[in-house]
């Protein structure tokens, strides 16, 4: 028979994103880490979408406010997710990665660090196997070609200024990589979370800070001169929600694609980086310094950037003392439009899933 924790395991794996089986039962003994077994049981029952305590409330037989307290609690513990929407505060059964995991940022210990290394090639492989990719690579504008348009999905300064609640919180890959003894040089606090809604994050901030549009815009730009790379959960046209500031030392996502195999947790943004040698003095920051994928190599005739490596997150063009890189748009064959929607997005990538196992 299934218990609360196999079934939990079976929904989450029906999302989108996937949470595989294995055969050392790994992922269940992170679930049992995570949540009582009350707990799986009602997450378990939960909507991949946004729906009021009132409703969940009447489907599971329970009262408003002993439902709201229970929802409530979860959310706290990062077992589910929960956002403002009209003013109302809704609660849904996220995926475990990104999601879940993402959650424990404030309560990771070794043994769940240590359970999620041993989980994640196989995760890795389920989350980036298949199209569309999970995040999007966002171009940093410092050099982008002048005269060519930037659509609002590429733009991330425009994501941040049609917003009104603004919140950041330490980066769970860097957290994670210092308890397994590797600590990260660059800067722990600068995941960013936005909304257009009031007041978003009044409610749950899950440990992080609630800041100001200025303050977001300043941890951009830090971010860019640090060299990480801006990627936006998740690869849709509308309604982003993020912007984690990836470095390619501890990153999972840089990670998975690089390490593992996995090339669909991360779209690439649909820029190129391209060197003029005219301008270039050879310095080597770019190649050696900065490329987080290491598409930057030297050959006789210079520095050239190998296209199919690069992402075009604009990292190396933060840095070049003679301004010599440019990031270009990509012929159209080999641009990747993203979804217009969540709900696009979800509908494209449980086809492709499907696909891949008939």
């Amino acid at each position: 028979m299934s218990d609360v924790y196999t079934e939990l395991a079976r929904k989450l794996h029906e999302l989108p994103q996937g949470f595989p089986p294995t055969e050392s039962g790994v992922e269940l003994r992170i679930l049992r880490k995570l949540y009582r077994p009350e707990d799986a049981e009602v997450a378990a029952k939960l909507m991949p979408w946004g729906e009021t305590a009132e409703k969940i409330a009447d489907r599971l037989a329970k009262s408003p406010d002993e439902m709201q307290a229970i929802l409530d609690d979860m959310a706290n513990r990062g077992q589910i997710a929960s956002f403002t929407s009209g003013g109302r505060q809704r609660y849904l059964l996220a995926p475990f990665l990104p999601g879940i995991y993402e959650f424990q940022v404030y309560r990771l210990d070794k043994e769940l660090v240590e359970m999620f290394e041993e989980y994640l090639p196989t995760l890795v492989k389920a989350v980036g196997g298949y199209k569309p990719g999970v995040a999007r690579t966002v171009p940093i504008h410092a050099k982008i070609e002048p005269g060519k348009q930037v659509h609002r999905y590429e733009d991330v300064q425009g994501m941040i200024e049609q917003c009104t609640s603004f919140r950041i919180i330490e980066c769970i890959c860097r957290k994670e990589r210092g308890i397994e003894g590797h600590p990260c040089k660059h800067t722990l606090e600068n995941c960013l979370s936005f909304s257009k809604e009031e007041n978003a994050y009044d409610y749950f901030s899950l440990g992080g800070r609630i800041i100001s549009k200025q303050e977001a815009l300043e941890v951009l730009k830090s971010a860019a001169e640090e060299g990480l790379v801006h990627n936006a959960f998740y690869n849709v046209k509308e309604g982003q929600g993020s912007i984690c500031n990836c470095c390619s030392c501890c990153c999972a996502v840089l990670r998975g694609v690089k390490d593992f195999g996995a090339p669909h947790l991360m779209a690439s943004s649909d820029f190129v980086a391209v060197i003029d040698h005219g301008e270039c003095v050879e310095c080597g920051v770019c190649a050696d310094e900065r490329c987080p994928m290491e598409a930057i190599e030297k050959e006789d005739s210079g520095y050239v950037v190998q296209p199919e490596r690069c992402i075009g997150c604009g990292v190396c063009t933060v840095t070049c003392p003679t301004e010599a890189i440019a990031l270009v748009r990509r012929p159209e064959s080999e641009q990747d439009e993203p979804p217009e929607t969540m709900k696009d997005w979800s509908a494209r990538r449980i086809a492709n899933r499907a696909k891949a196992v008939m």
